[in-house]
Formats: structure tokens, sequence, C-alpha cells
């Protein structure tokens, strides 16, 4: 929240909007190429094999968005959220297996119509064809990730073990992409066809690899980061102090988080989403974790000098979408961390934070919080204690009755998902824009 983020952006388009606009007119434009092209390659031996290429060629589409919304392209990222598109790319996958189990079972039932056979006989035939086997080796591939990513199956997963059978959605991309190359009549239909198939999925995957793999492997390489302190806050919250070099090249900003890893200390996969509990200043970077977990409980033991593999920065939660002049900061525990360092990044300005804990001695960095908020003149309410009945902390009333003027505001939100909601919920009810509302899920999964 620099200075020049103060100033009133009414009338103009959000970063936001901005990239919701370039997303939907991408998926538009692309959808509107695969009717087209659906259309110019006539139709199949009969009707219902017609209809199955029309689900084969939107599978083959929703894949791809599938790739480009987990790649995290920078430019989406920062103005949308990791977030948020993962939650897209969570919905666009279920879409993506019903499409591909009609496309599927379409296929089977074409052609047992067309030989006179049974659906079961069919499908036996079809898997000693090369092309038709490879579609069908996907299809299982996505079935079995779209079992084990329902919410029963899910919250019952440990994540490592959940994201490593998640990886085997490339194995199904790699098998679906030689599948359509196999199956000359719609990848190979035209000359125009051909070229489009193959600049998609080089763009799509080149953007997973690029932003997935390449990016991260060559920060670390350039910047070195290593541990220089490890600071216990409390009894169950540390900081950790890196740094590297050239780190003002580094493009982070005040609220965003990175994925650390410290190899050495922990497993490769076991790696945490933490938030940036300071602004970056081109020298160093620090986290604040609370121990809720043996991968953040541990952070207490990493040792000085140790490497870090840092992925990011990531994340929507920054000054970048300033609309008001005024700002609300609203944190629950440990979700302070993102909040104290937006205000250090912020030079001046109306700045009203409610910091939600269970007592002043669960406040994380409070004397911080403290001392940036005397220093930018604005106003701290500590919010401790049990709920009361009848009179939630962030229900309208409440936030009302502290920040009066809360519709004329940016606000943002970061803390325990149920205070998340209680105090969306409240920003509802008193009808403030959704545009000036920020709140951002640091999580992987």
């Amino acid at each position: 929240m620099a200075a020049t983020s103060n100033s009133v952006r009414r009338g103009t388009v959000l970063p936001v909007d901005a990239a919701r606009w370039a997303m939907w007119t991408f998926v538009v434009v692309n959808v509107v190429i695969v009717e087209a092209l659906f259309v110019s390659a006539g139709s199949g031996k009969n009707g219902v094999l017609t209809v199955a290429k029309f689900f084969g060629l939107h599978a083959a589409l929703l894949m791809l968005f599938q790739l480009l919304l987990v790649a995290r392209l920078p430019w989406l990222d920062r103005r949308i959220g990791m977030d948020r598109l993962t939650v897209w790319h969570r919905w666009v996958g279920f879409t993506l297996l019903w499409t591909v189990l009609t496309h599927a079972t379409l296929v089977v039932l074409g052609y047992a119509t067309l030989d006179d056979a049974s659906m079961g006989k069919t499908f036996v035939a079809l898997s000693g064809v090369t092309a038709s086997l490879l579609g069908m080796l996907a299809a299982g591939i996505i079935l079995v990730i779209g079992v084990i990513s329902t919410r029963p199956l899910r919250r019952r997963l440990p994540y490592e073990v959940w994201h490593g059978l998640h990886l085997l959605l490339y194995v199904a991309l790699g098998l679906a992409f030689v599948h359509q190359l196999e199956e000359t009549t719609t990848f190979t239909s035209s000359a125009f066809a051909e070229a489009y198939w193959w600049i998609l999925w080089l763009f799509s995957f080149g953007a997973l690899l690029t932003g997935r793999i390449a990016v991260p492997l060559w920060r670390n390489a350039y910047h070195r980061f290593e541990v220089t302190a490890v600071v216990p806050e409390s009894d169950n919250v540390v900081s950790v102090y890196v740094t590297g070099r050239h780190l003002d090249k580094l493009p982070a900003r005040a609220g965003q988080f990175c994925i650390w890893r410290f190899p050495g200390h922990n497993h490769w996969w076991l790696a945490n989403p933490f938030s940036l509990s300071a602004a970056p200043d081109g020298r160093g970077l620090r986290l604040t974790a609370k121990a809720v977990g043996s991968t953040s409980a541990g952070l207490r033991n990493v040792p000085v000098g140790s490497r870090a593999f840092v992925e990011g920065p990531y994340g929507a939660f920054t000054s970048l979408h300033r609309s008001r002049p005024g700002a609300l900061l609203i944190a629950g525990g440990v979700g302070i961390t993102p909040v104290r360092a937006m205000l250090e990044e912020q030079s001046a300005g109306d700045i009203v934070v409610l910091y939600r804990v269970r007592s002043e001695a669960d406040a994380v960095l409070l004397n911080e919080i403290r001392r940036l908020i005397a220093l930018r003149g604005g106003r701290l309410h500590l919010l401790t204690g049990r709920t009361a009945e009848g009179t939630p902390p962030f229900g309208p009333d409440s936030l009302q009755r502290l920040v009066p003027d809360v519709t004329d505001r940016d606000v943002y939100v970061c803390g325990p998902p149920a205070m998340t909601a209680a105090a969306l919920a409240g920003l509802r009810e008193l009808r403030v824009p959704s545009r000036q509302v920020h709140a951002e899920k640091f999580g992987l999964a």
C-alpha cells in the first residue's frame, strides 16, 4: 500500500476485472474456434459418433484450460489469486470428468450401434485400437482423480498423498494428447486445425513447465536463498529470516506468500505456504508461522545458514487492488502476518486494523503492529475474549460501530476460515461493494 496506491480509482478497471475479462475473452475465442473446427470437420460415421466427437473436442479444450489455471502465471496470479484459480481449476476438473465420461460412453455406443454389437464386446474391441486404448487410459486416470478429489475422500487423505495421486493428471494429459494425434479426423482435419491444436497444446504445456518448474528453479539458482535467523515469537510461533543475492529483483509485494522448503531439514514434499510477515526490502524475507503441523512446528529447528527453496511470491492480497483512500484490515490469529507486511509498505493514510485473538498473549507480532499503526496514524482494535452470544465481533452491527465508514474503504480479510467467512458475511450485510473486499486463502489445495 504505497502512497501512490491511496489514490481513488473510481471509474477505472481494476486489475482483477481486467484479468477476468482477459480470461473470458480467451475462453470464448477458443470455444468459438473449436465449434468452427467441429462443424468444418464433418459428421462422424453415425449421429452418436458425431456427438461423441463434439464432446471429445471440448474435453481436449477443458484439459488445456486446466493446465493454464494451475500454471501459476504471474500476471493472472497477482490479479486473481492462486486460491480462486485453484477453485476454478477444481470446477473445470469436474466438468472435464463428466465430459470425458460422456465422450467415452458415446464412442462405445456409437460403434456398438454401427456394428450391431453389445457395448461390452465393442468396448473390448476398441481396447485393441491404439488411439482408443490411449483415450481409455486417460479417461480412467481422470476418473480416479475425480473420485479422490470429492470432498469426503479429499478430507481423509493427507495433502501429500492426494497431491502425489493428483500428479497422475499429467500422465492422463500426455495420453490424451497422443490419443488426439492418432484421431486424425479432429487433429488433422485441416491445416488450420492441426496448427491450432499444436499451438494450444505447446502454449499450455509450456506455460505449466515455465511457471511450475523453470521459474522456481531459475529463481532459486539466481537468488540462493539462505536462512539467517530463527526467532521464536512465542511458545508456538516462530519467525524465519531468509536472505539471498539480488533480492531487489525478486518481484515480491507485501501481502503475498511463498511456498517454503528447507532441504535437509524436511522431506522435499513437505512444503507450506507462508505469508511474508515483513514487506520485502530487497535485502531479506521473513515468514512467521504458528505450529499447527509437523512442518510448521519444526521451523524453530531449522539451522541458521541452511539453504531454503522458495517458490513464489504468489497471491493477489496486495495493494494492487486498492480503489479507495481508506483501508480496513481484518486479521485473526496468525493471519496478521500479511497485514503486518502491508502496514509496513503503507507510508500514510486512513487505516483501521481489527485484530481478533483469544487473548492479548496470543496476538502475534503485536508490538510491531502497534508501532507501525502509530507511525502511520492509524487505529488498532484488538478484539479479545470469547464471542459473546448475539454480538459476533464481525457482525454488521459490530463492524459498523468500530468502523462507521466501512462502506467507503477497501477491506482486506485474512484469518481462520470460520473468522474469514463471518467477516465476509458481515461485510455483505453492510453492502460493502464486492470490488472493495479482498480475501485470500493461503493454501495449496
